[in-house]
């Protein structure tokens, strides 16, 4: 346990991010003036680091060595090219300097520097796709990223290199600010998988105790979906995405029926990729990829998270490696001809000969795109109860891991093309995705740079409205499968809200 002692609100995410960052080992939490006495009480004796917020600067004490930083306007802290922007608010000078200090300081208690420096949002790549935008030189983004944000040159070059792929496959759609208002993109939600992984925080119910529900959560989708058609009649549906939980749990008969229902409600004419999620090995079936065939699905996903026997059967995945690659040969010899897999970095116990041995049947498969995610401990999972207890010690990502799997995509002729970061990730590293050139993750992209609207249909989903000037706003469904069946009528509701506010 880390705790540190903060005197002002407004500023918990980020300390917490960053300390977390350098001492990744450590439950970090932040005391806040509004945070209860008694649990102040209680986390008062693991405080190792205190600061003190001014209005000219900050006191920041680690083990009771104290270090200080004088703010003055125009020089914020950072290196001494990465002042503040011109006509900054004075506010957000003030946190980009603090934050360079605080950097600056615990890098020096730790002797480390972080891959991704101070920066603490998930997505590190909007930096560099706005500059793009302004028309800005990519090797003065990467000089931006090192200077500004401390960010390391592998990660800069990479953030700066994607950014521009983004950048050049997002002219062809109708977003942002090239007619954002017209198009759009369809997420549907089936949160049902066979088991629940270790890691897992995403809304999933395991199908076993579900199965009962399935048709009535399926006639409720339907609702939802038939009340967006009415409302988006006149808008361009770009991309279509079925994830979950693991849509390839529900029988080929109703895959079928959603699908097709799908297909009759919405205009298909313009969409340019529409994926589903078929991640989990041991739920597909060749009646399975039939009915995606039949339907006009382009692109699926068979994840292997590892292929490792013995990580995934301590993770709870019941499928084996060699269902995987069964799985994979079936949607090949089917015609799929794109199909992503995912890996992810840092799963307890696995080192970097491990990585390299998933890497090395994952190039035999030689799938379309490959998502490397670095594991990210998350609250609600049953792994962050683990590292409670035990520590994380058994999370191992390192430089080389990410090396090696960087090397396994490029490879198989695949290039980066969208990056976001999570809380708590394994190694403070990224997930990356890669694909064959023609062949990028349009809804990825997407759903990462917020340049375009997407409605979210099913249990547990979250639509994204942006509005004409860049605003983003949300309407939330409820993550129970009962309570979603129960209150179909005000999720409809909700969209309703969120749709006016187009129109107002």
């Amino acid at each position: 346990m880390l705790a540190v002692e903060l005197n002002r609100a407004n500023f918990e995410y980020d300390v917490h991010s960053i300390v977390k960052a350098f001492y990744p080992e450590e439950q970090v939490s932040v005391l806040t003036p509004e945070m209860g006495e008694e649990k102040r009480a209680d986390l008062a004796q693991w405080v190792r680091i205190r600061i003190l917020l001014r209005d000219n600067g900050a006191l920041v004490a680690v083990d009771g060595e104290e270090y200080d930083w004088k703010h003055t306007e125009g020089h914020t802290g950072g290196k001494p090219e990465a002042g503040a922007a011109v006509g900054e608010p004075p506010e957000k000078a003030y946190k980009y300097g603090f934050k360079c200090f605080l950097y600056r300081v615990l890098s020096r208690v730790t002797g480390r520097e972080l891959p991704w420096g101070n920066l603490t949002g998930i997505r590190p790549t909007k930096i560099a796709f706005s500059l793009l935008e302004q028309g800005r030189e990519k090797a003065e983004l990467v000089k931006h990223y090192m200077e500004k944000y401390y960010v390391s040159r592998e990660k800069a070059e990479l953030a700066v290199e994607i950014a521009g792929r983004e950048l050049e496959l997002l002219k062809g759609i109708s977003h942002g600010k090239t007619g954002g208002e017209r198009g759009y993109s369809l997420y549907v939600g089936i949160p049902f998988c066979p088991t629940t992984c270790l890691y897992c925080s995403f809304t999933s119910f395991p199908i076993g105790a579900y199965r009962g529900m399935t048709d009535s959560y399926l006639d409720c989708l339907i609702r939802e979906m038939e009340y967006v058609a009415e409302r988006y009649r006149e808008r361009i549906l770009d991309s279509v995405y079925i994830g979950g939980g693991t849509p390839t749990t529900l029988e080929a008969w109703q895959l079928d029926r959603l699908l097709g229902r799908l297909r009759e409600l919405f205009d298909f004419s313009a969409v340019k990729e529409f994926t589903v999620e078929a991640g989990r090995a041991d739920s597909i079936t060749e009646e399975k990829l039939q009915a995606l065939q039949r339907h006009g699905v382009t692109r699926i996903s068979i994840n292997p998270q590892t292929m490792k026997q013995q990580t995934l059967d301590f993770i709870g995945r019941k499928a084996t490696v060699e269902q995987v690659e069964t799985a994979h040969a079936l949607a090949r010899r089917m015609g799929f001809d794109n199909i992503n897999m995912d890996l992810i970095l840092g799963l307890p116990g696995e080192s970097e000969a491990d990585v390299q041995a998933t890497m090395d049947r994952v190039v035999e498969m030689a799938p379309d795109s490959l998502t490397v995610h670095s594991l990210a401990v998350k609250r609600a999972s049953r792994l962050n109860q683990m590292v409670q207890e035990i520590g994380t010690h058994m999370l191992r990502n390192t430089d080389e891991t990410m090396r090696i799997a960087e090397e396994g995509a490029r490879r198989l002729g695949l290039v980066p093309y969208y990056l976001y970061r999570q809380k708590n990730m394994s190694g403070n590293f990224e997930n990356v995705g890669y694909a064959k050139e023609g062949k990028l993750g349009l809804y990825n992209i997407l759903i990462m740079e917020e340049r375009q609207t997407i409605i979210a249909l099913g249990a547990g989903s979250i639509s994204k409205l942006v509005l004409p000037d860049g605003r983003i706003e949300r309407s939330e469904n409820v993550k129970e499968v009962n309570l979603y069946i129960e209150k179909i009528g005000e999720m409809i509701a909700r969209k309703e809200r969120l749709f006016q506010l187009e129109e107002n």
